[in-house]
């Protein structure tokens, strides 16, 4: 997320030429935006990181319905 907020503050920046940003070539920016979306469409997928979040939360939602299931067990 934080290279998509850097892409958008590029194009604002060179689009409204502020300050040295003005002399920044177009091809810097492209170039970004192409290495973010080798990023998010392979190298993501290839070390799982768009997994992992969902994973973590199965996990979380696991672990609660065992403790609710032990206390049900004991209270009997």
């Amino acid at each position: 997320m934080p290279v998509i907020l850097l892409i958008a503050a590029l194009v604002g920046l060179r689009y409204f030429e502020v300050w040295r940003f003005a002399e920044l070539s177009w091809w810097w920016v492209i170039g970004l935006m192409f290495a973010a979306f080798i990023w998010f469409e392979f190298v993501e997928k290839i070390f799982g990181l768009d997994k992992k979040k969902a994973h973590n939360v199965d996990e979380a939602r696991r672990k609660a319905r065992v403790k609710e299931a032990f206390e049900k067990a004991n209270k009997k």
